[in-house]
C-alpha cells in the first residue's frame, strides 16, 4: 500500500516523506514521538479550549519544526512515520498555511 505524508510550509516550500521502505511505528509509538514533539517544541493548544486533537498535533508540530526540521533527514522521517502511525492513515498531508491537515 502507497505511504506518504506531505509537509507544505508556504506556497512554494512543500516537503514528501515517501513511507514505502520505512520502518512503521506503532499508533501508540506515534502518538508518544508527537507529544515528545508538542512538548519540545514549545506548541501551544489551537483550540481556546486547551484540548489538543492529534490532527491539531501534527499541524502544530509541522509549524513549529518549519524547513530546519523538515530539512533534517532523520527527524522529518520520524515526523513523517509518526503522522502516518498516530492518524492510522497511509497518505496524510499536512497544509500549514491553510491550518489544515487531509487524508
Amino acid at each position: 500500500m502507497h505511504s506518504e505524508v506531505s509537509v507544505r510550509l508556504a506556497a512554494n516550500q512543500e516537503f514528501r516523506f515517501d513511507l514505502a521502505n520505512a520502518q512503521p511505528m506503532t499508533h501508540e509509538e506515534g502518538r508518544r514521538w508527537l507529544d515528545d514533539q508538542f512538548t519540545s517544541l514549545d506548541c501551544e493548544p489551537l483550540r481556546a479550549s486547551g484540548k489538543v486533537l492529534l490532527a491539531d498535533k501534527v499541524l502544530t508540530v509541522a509549524q513549529a519544526a518549519g524547513s530546519p526540521l523538515m530539512g533534517d533527514v532523520q527527524w522529518s522521517r520520524d515526523f513523517a512515520r509518526a503522522a502516518s502511525a498516530a492518524l492510522a492513515r497511509p497518505v496524510v498531508r499536512v497544509d500549514v498555511p491553510a491550518m489544515a491537515v487531509t487524508f
